[in-house]
């Protein structure tokens, strides 16, 4: 299991709750982003610097991802790539994507994107307060629980013996 971290706009907040829970777990957290970020020196912690331009994190995380992993990240885009591939999508608000509520979450944000488009000022996201940061723990160490426990349950891959004729 991974942590991968849509890294350009995390609230420092939850960057330091991710930093805890890798040394705690140790259990690899990868952040991804197109500029630099300071990051603690930890075996656990690591940093991918991708080129600049639209969704280059995006697709990376979205290429690297597996079951098991967690993913924390704003863009819903990226939420539905991640999803159908059995990666728990967290935002940074404690939001969990799920398959019952992604297509409904990528919707809304087109119809909001739509209407900005044309015009219409409909204000941005509500400040990142404390109650945001607790939701957000209160979920990532759900999910983190959760996977680590499944990725135990998985059955082991099964050892196929080489066929005669590689032999």
């Amino acid at each position: 299991m991974k942590i991968w971290v849509d890294a350009d706009a995390i609230p420092g907040e939850i960057a330091d709750l991710i930093f805890r829970a890798t040394q705690r777990l140790q259990i690899p957290a990868i952040f991804v982003a197109n500029k630099y970020l300071r990051l603690p020196v930890s075996a656990f912690i690591s940093f991918i610097q991708v080129e600049k331009g639209d969704d280059v994190a995006d697709g990376l995380i979205a290429s690297k991802a597996v079951q098991f992993d967690i993913a924390i990240t704003a863009d819903i885009p990226l939420a539905s790539l991640l999803v159908p591939n059995k990666v728990t999508v967290i935002n940074p608000r404690g939001d969990l994507y799920t398959h019952a509520n992604i297509q409904e979450r990528l919707s809304i944000r087109d119809f909001m994107s739509d209407l900005r488009g044309s015009g219409v000022i409909t204000g941005g996201p509500r400040p990142f307060d404390n109650r945001a940061k607790a939701k957000f723990a209160a979920t990532f160490d759900t999910a983190l629980t959760k996977n680590l426990r499944d990725e135990k349950l998985r059955p082991a891959e099964p050892k196929i013996p080489p066929s005669p004729t590689e032999t």
